[in-house]
């Protein structure tokens, strides 16, 4: 690599496998690396991933990473002890939440707030909702209250006043006194998180940035430090869940905004993809190792939702793509239950042990051992294998931890988990698609991770998507995103007055004051852009309703004339009904400022060495299992398919990060970005 390298580089930490992508859009160079995922501290394999690809740091254009650091704490509940300091009398409200069930049926359920009790403390201090002081804060209060959260271990503290978003004075003054004290920048202002009314989620929402903040801060401060080591001199960019990046530098403050970052970045590289081939409608279904995502991309443009829970009665309310997650992954666990049913995740073997055809001691049937016992994944080129192990040796534990107790054979069990996994994927994407009144043979299935093409076919048979496109590579999509996706910052206002009641004036100044928070925000940055972008949102509802629908508003219209005509179009679309007769109330205002990066040319990801023929590009044939049988199948080297290749299924389609299953009677062409199109018969 020269002097002069400019590589910019994708790194994404999945749960199985770490991913990078390089690309020096100079010399239209790729590199790519695939490393196990070093849990304990995803430092290592980040690092790993660097070496694996001989890429020298200090000669780095740009490093733009996903990680799952805060989704893992949050889930795994890894994360620092939190104190709370709230309005008196509302100690509670992140306990007491909606008051809804875990389970809809049934009193069965647990739920434990991110902030204990006994470090939710009160002071003196209280707005009305339109902003006005009823009781002033007590500084004395918030002093002693920061002083007894330090003696009680706690190491970073929220400060959640009531009515906040409106007026976030007594905030403000509480923070300062809080800072004057903590030891460390670990201080969460609500309002600075979510300025958004809705107490609940608001305070959920500041707690959890609290409790992963310092888990982020300190792994980022750590992956800086190795980089620095090696010569890297430029900043870090890190992947949000909102499908943008921010400077590491930046982001510790807000953390929260992390969450789902690993999704989000796959989502954006299907979108870019998407629209450089064609295909602007995408439903995206990203399988990984351990679980499965499905987004929806319409016009180019992923869902954003401001409305994710991570869990139960979690609510996270700032803006992420829209990706709804399974636990079914590559290594999901299949067993079967005391009633004889049988299960498919959402256990997972992970990293490590992994499946069993892994060789790292992994005993217990996984998705990745049923696709290898059906002929669907070739043994010897299998990826992060500690100890090769036998196919017989597969069978037999798929045989004995699950055949035995289904009365069926290694292959038939096999068979089974897949159909039991399908089943679950499809439902997931009946979930983004049908559930919110989109069709999804208007869409084409977009598949990429690690395993995602190996089901994407039946999938698509079973939902009526007419066709797949499967990326140049898939198994690194998500690093991908990293190396395409734009910086992006998100702001919200609460307005919650009936539309009549707001003027023009109101509306464009708020506007105007999110953008130019947000265009100062990307210049502290100094990440080079090519031009500033603002997309406008509102949330909106009928006067008297709860429900919250999120319309896009068009900057040639703002006003409330064009709040109306938007939110009124919209309510058709999704429910098909007008109520002209009820008046509407406008909620909330969101601006996203994004800092468009150059763009990277996707024809150096099909820049391969292509063989002349088809009949060249073949390796082989295997015995393979579809749903109507057996198959001799033919075997082909993706890489080395010409680019105008067209094929008829069955074929078992083979690369470094992944493998594709086209079942029999399925068209298969290539087209000039080396991405597949399958047509599904």
């Amino acid at each position: 690599m020269s002097p002069k390298s400019t590589f910019t580089v994708g790194i994404d930490v999945g749960g199985t496998f770490t991913d990078l992508l390089a690309i020096d859009p100079a010399s239209n160079e790729v590199r790519l690396a695939k490393v196990p995922t070093t849990v304990e501290n995803q430092a290592i394999g980040f690092m790993a991933a660097l070496a694996a690809a001989s890429l020298d740091p200090a000669l780095l254009q740009a490093v733009v990473h996903g990680t799952t650091t805060t989704t893992n704490a949050l889930l795994e509940r890894k994360i620092a002890r939190v104190g709370l300091i709230t309005t008196k009398g509302f100690r509670d409200v992140l306990e007491l939440g909606r008051r809804t069930r875990p389970q809809p049926y049934g009193l069965r359920g647990t739920f434990r707030p991110v902030i204990d009790r006994e470090v939710r403390l009160e002071v003196p201090e209280r707005m009305d909702a339109d902003g006005k002081i009823l009781t002033p804060l007590d500084e004395e209060a918030v002093a002693g209250a920061a002083k007894a959260l330090l003696a009680a271990g706690c190491e970073a503290v929220v400060i959640h006043f009531l009515h906040s978003y409106i007026n976030p004075a007594h905030e403000r003054r509480a923070a300062e006194i809080v800072r004057g004290l903590w030891p460390n920048a670990y201080v969460t202002a609500g309002h600075v998180i979510l300025s958004e009314y809705r107490e609940y989620e608001r305070g959920v929402t500041a707690a959890v940035n609290a409790s992963v903040q310092p888990v982020l801060d300190r792994y980022l401060s750590r992956l800086r430090t190795e980089l620095k080591a090696k010569g890297f001199d430029r900043d870090l960019l890190v992947m949000q869940g909102n499908g943008g990046t921010i400077s590491s530098q930046l982001i510790a403050e807000a953390a929260v905004n992390t969450v789902m970052s690993g999704p989000a970045s796959g989502v954006m590289a299907a979108a870019y993809t998407g629209r450089a081939s064609g295909h602007p409608n995408l439903i995206t279904y990203d399988m990984g190792g351990t679980s499965t995502d499905v987004g929806l991309i319409e016009n180019a443009v992923p869902q954003v939702s401001g409305e994710l829970e991570i869990e139960y009665a979690m609510p996270i309310h700032v803006p992420m793509v829209d990706v709804h997650t399974i636990g079914a992954g590559g290594g999901s666990i299949a067993s079967v239950d005391a009633a004889g049913m049988l299960r498919v995740g959402p256990e997972s073997a992970g990293a490590r042990p992994g499946p069993i055809c892994y060789g790292r001691g992994g005993a217990e049937p996984t998705i990745t051992d049923a696709n290898l016992v059906l002929g669907r994944l070739n043994p010897d080129k299998l990826l992060g294998v500690d100890h090769p192990v036998t196919l017989d040796h597969v069978r037999d534990l798929m045989r004995e931890k699950v055949g035995q107790r289904l009365g069926l054979d290694a292959e038939s069990a096999a068979a089974a988990i897949l159909r039991i996994a399908n089943d679950r994927m499809a439902g997931a994407v009946r979930l983004v698609s049908l559930s919110r009144g989109h069709d999804p043979r208007d869409f084409a299935l977009f598949a990429f991770g690690g395993a995602g093409p190996l089901h994407a076919t039946a999938l698509a048979r079973e939902l009526g998507i007419p066709t797949v496109l499967v990326p140049a590579r898939p198994g690194i999509t998500n690093a991908l995103g990293c190396v395409v996706a734009d910086l992006r910052h998100d702001y919200v206002r609460t307005v919650n007055k009936p539309l009549s009641a707001v003027d023009d004036a109101t509306v464009a100044r708020i506007y105007a004051e999110q953008a130019a928070e947000g265009e100062a925000t990307i210049g502290r940055e100094g990440v080079p852009v090519r031009e500033l972008r603002r997309v406008l949102s509102a949330d909106m509802q009928f006067q008297g309703q709860s429900h919250i629908l999120s319309v896009g508003v068009d900057s040639a219209e703002i006003g409330v004339a064009g709040l109306h005509k938007a939110f009124a179009a919209a309510y058709f679309r999704r429910f098909g009904i007008e109520l002209a007769e009820i008046p509407p109330v406008l909620v909330n205002l969101h601006t996203a400022v994004i800092g468009v990066r150059p763009e990277i040319s996707l024809d150096a990801l099909a820049a391969t060495d292509r063989a002349p023929t088809l009949a060249a590009a073949k390796l082989g044939t295997r015995r393979v299992w579809f749903s109507d049988g057996w198959h001799d199948t033919p075997v082909y080297a993706r890489e080395m398919l010409p680019l105008d290749a067209t094929l008829e299924g069955p074929a078992i389609l083979e690369q470094l990060d992944c493998t594709t299953v086209v079942e029999p009677g399925d068209t298969v062409r290539q087209d000039r970005l080396g991405n597949l199109l399958i047509s599904v018969s």
